[in-house]
Order: C-alpha cells, then sequence, then structure tokens
C-alpha cells in the first residue's frame, strides 16, 4: 500500500505544498509572494496537489509541515493548517525541520553547506550541514560578520542557501564561499525526510506541537563602556 503525505512549508516568503508518493514528490504547488498571504493560499494549494493526483484527502498517510526557524507569521499559518488537517483526517503529525530541508537543495561531493534564513538587521538563522546531509552545529541565532563562519571555509568549500545569502555575500569575501542565490525552502525536499520519519513512526503530539521559532534570541552587542 502506497504513503501518500502531505507536505507543507510556509516559512518564508515561498508558500509551498507537495504531496509525496513513498517519500517522492508527485504534485506541486508553490508561489513566492512577498505579502505572506499564505491564510489565503495555503487550502487552495492543498486542494490543487490532491487533485492532480487524484486522491482524497482521506487517503493521506500523514500530514508533514516545515517546524522552522523562520518567519513567525508563516509558521503559524502553516503548523495551524497541518494540525487542523491532522486532527480532522485523524492521521500523524511529521515535523521537519526548515533549514535540513533547505540543504537538501544542495548537491556536492565533499564541504559544508550552510543554510540560513534571512532574521533582522545583520542577523541570520543558520545550522550547518556536511555532504551527507548530517547537521554537524546547532541551528543558531547570530549577526554575521567577517569572520563568521571562518572554521568550516578553512576546511573546504562552503556552500550558503537561503535567502540570508544575500547580506552574507556583502560581508564574507573568502574563496572557498559559493554563494547559491534565489532559493527558499520548498516542501519538494520535504519529502524523503518526512517519509524516513514516517517509517520510524517519528511523528508530533497534535495537541501540543508548536513550531520552533527560535525567539528567545536577542541580537544585541554589547556596548563599550565609556
Amino acid at each position: 500500500m502506497s504513503t501518500y503525505i502531505l507536505n507543507i512549508e510556509t516559512a518564508t516568503t515561498n508558500c509551498s505544498v507537495a504531496l509525496s508518493k513513498d517519500g517522492k514528490t508527485i504534485a506541486l504547488k508553490e508561489d513566492n509572494d512577498r505579502s505572506y498571504s499564505h491564510a489565503e493560499r495555503l487550502h487552495v494549494y492543498i486542494e490543487s496537489v490532491l487533485k492532480e493526483a487524484h486522491i482524497s484527502a482521506t487517503d493521506l498517510s500523514a500530514i508533514a509541515v516545515s517546524k522552522g526557524p523562520g518567519s513567525y507569521t508563516g509558521l503559524r499559518i502553516g503548523v495551524s493548517s497541518a494540525k487542523g488537517l491532522s486532527f480532522a483526517l485523524d492521521k500523524p503529525l511529521i515535523s521537519v525541520s526548515t533549514l535540513m530541508a533547505l540543504a537538501y537543495q544542495v548537491e556536492l561531493q565533499d564541504g559544508y553547506i550552510v543554510a540560513m534564513l534571512d532574521a533582522r538587521r545583520m542577523e541570520v538563522y543558520s545550522a550547518i550541514f556536511d555532504a551527507n546531509y548530517r547537521q554537524i552545529r546547532e541551528t543558531q541565532a547570530e549577526i554575521l560578520e567577517a569572520s563568521s563562519f571562518a572554521e568550516y571555509l578553512e576546511k573546504g568549500k562552503v556552500y550558503f542557501i537561503g535567502n540570508g545569502v544575500e547580506k552574507t555575500k556583502t560581508l564574507i569575501q573568502h574563496p572557498n564561499a559559493v554563494f547559491i542565490e534565489d532559493r527558499l525552502p520548498s516542501a519538494k525536499e520535504m519529502s524523503l525526510l518526512a517519509f524516513n520519519k514516517y517509517k520510524i513512526s517519528n511523528i508530533e503530539d497534535v495537541a501540543y506541537f508548536e513550531p520552533y521559532y527560535l525567539k528567545d534570541f536577542v541580537a544585541l552587542k554589547p556596548k563599550p563602556k565609556s
């Protein structure tokens, strides 16, 4: 029996919905509208991918959602919708790391991937992965500097991806830095990650699950002493 998973990604301006069958994306609907009109479009996109695949919501095996970090508004809309569907359909809820799914857009033989999302001012949310997509540094909120990620840049190529790239490339001039521009998290890369979690019953408690906002970080530098 096939496993159909509905994947929802709303952590950034990209409102993205994918339907997967046994870990492979079979339908995708997304649009990067900078107005954050996810609330209006999300359910239209869900209906669209189900119709394209000729299945009904009751045929789904699970609902997967991008858990963050990212936009507070976007994450709240996506998680609320996913929890509502999971509860109404009595299907398990799966959460997928936004930055890990973003890292899967990069194909490499060696080196590192820095998946990064824009925060305020010169701050980004980032996580670092090796060539096998193993996360080798925890997710952090950090203020960018010219020396950021130097430890990894000295070891080999570092591929930066996400909407935090634009301001990163203005600071980091290292020859090992590779900037992949105009990329946002997409539900497409969630398909395999969600399927792998489904196979081992790595699911969330629908009643208590909350997005990973990473909001406890205060991006302030200490003031110099007078």
